[in-house]
């Protein structure tokens, strides 16, 4: 489990594949506090530490985890969101998290407003997700809260602080995005979907 409470940027050195799955190395100055077998949310998917080697880490993903995500699109030199695995009794300052990303979405929209920016993202709604006005959302394994909530689009207000220190600084009109969705929005979708 996660908050969405980004810790650091990872940089990814190498990708490599073998059969259908995909190791990625990525250099973090987190790596010296990191073990084998740990889980870690790379972009708010949640991936097993395989490997390490100084200031780096290799994960492993496979196929299904490629499909459902944007890691197939992840390049030499890219930065990736990072959070470890929030611990018993620590404060939930975001929401909670699985790492278990539902679907991709796109930026459609970014518009700087006065010291913050408004990202406003697309989501095939066929797959029977579903954002709430107010609600929470996690991008890219960042935790949010909706605006604009509509059928298959929101928008986030994203402040100086996380726009820094976080990957959303690279996003522009057509960047693919990991999408998870609220545990309590998903239950909602359901029941609607049931009806």
């Amino acid at each position: 489990m996660f908050t969405g409470i980004i810790e650091t940027l990872g940089t990814i050195q190498e990708i490599k594949k073998e059969k259908d799955n995909i190791h990625i190395t990525i250099n973090s100055s987190i790596t010296a506090e990191l073990k084998i077998d740990q889980s870690v949310a790379h972009n708010g998917i949640c991936l097993t530490v395989v490997a390490l080697k100084d200031n780096s880490y290799t994960v492993t993903a496979i196929d299904e985890t490629i499909k459902k995500t944007n890691l197939g699109d992840w390049k030499i030199n890219d930065s990736v969101n990072l959070e470890r695995a929030m611990k018993l009794g620590d404060r939930l300052d975001g929401h909670i998290v699985q790492g278990h990303v539902d679907q991709t979405g796109t930026c459609i929209a970014v518009e700087e407003t006065n010291g913050s920016w408004l990202f406003t993202f697309e989501y095939d709604d066929t797959l029977n997700n579903l954002t709430i006005e107010k609600g929470s959302i996690t991008v890219n394994g960042v935790s949010l809260t909706v605006v604009n909530s509509k059928k298959n689009q929101f928008s986030v207000a994203i402040i100086p602080y996380t726009h820094e220190h976080t990957n959303f600084k690279n996003f522009e009109v057509g960047t693919k995005i990991n999408l998870e969705f609220d545990v309590i929005g998903k239950y909602v979708a359901k029941l609607h979907s049931n009806r």
